[in-house]
């Protein structure tokens, strides 16, 4: 699945069109809620997962998310990052709706993500918050 925009920017799904080096150097240093993961688990989590890639014009990689699925019933979209000098040019939502849409035919009950700062990114491509949280839960690998 190739998606093009007329500025020239394009979103792949071939993990073997991703550049590792950059979207782990990204994850690791850049990004909040996976500083210090290291390559062997970025490679890993890639390995594991639908892959998305945003290359610019010249076939660069501008940004990168990852979607987790049984491709039944339930998707995780997380590790979004769109790279700095890219920001600004609705590439975050366009990624987004890009993978709400790849996804569609799936016609999974859950897509879920979690976001500190980029909920209306994330509302733009049809995204709301949780109807009830409180029924969430999580494994604290920490106790």
């Amino acid at each position: 699945m190739i998606e093009r925009r007329d500025d020239g920017y394009e979103i792949a799904d071939d993990p073997d069109r991703l550049d590792i080096d950059t979207v782990h150097h990204w994850l690791s240093t850049d990004a909040f809620w996976a500083l210090g993961r290291s390559r062997e688990t970025v490679e890993r989590s890639v390995q594991a997962s639908l892959n998305f890639g945003v290359y610019d014009s010249a076939g660069a990689q501008a940004a990168y998310a990852r979607v987790v699925t049984d491709r039944a019933t339930l998707a995780w979209l997380c590790d979004v990052y769109v790279a700095p000098e890219h920001r600004g040019r609705g590439l975050g939502t366009w990624l987004a709706a890009t993978i709400r849409d790849r996804l569609a035919p799936y016609e999974l009950k859950r897509v879920l993500l979690s976001t500190l700062d980029a909920h209306e990114v994330y509302a733009k491509a049809g995204f709301v918050p949780v109807p009830n949280p409180e029924n969430l839960m999580i494994l604290d690998p920490d106790r």
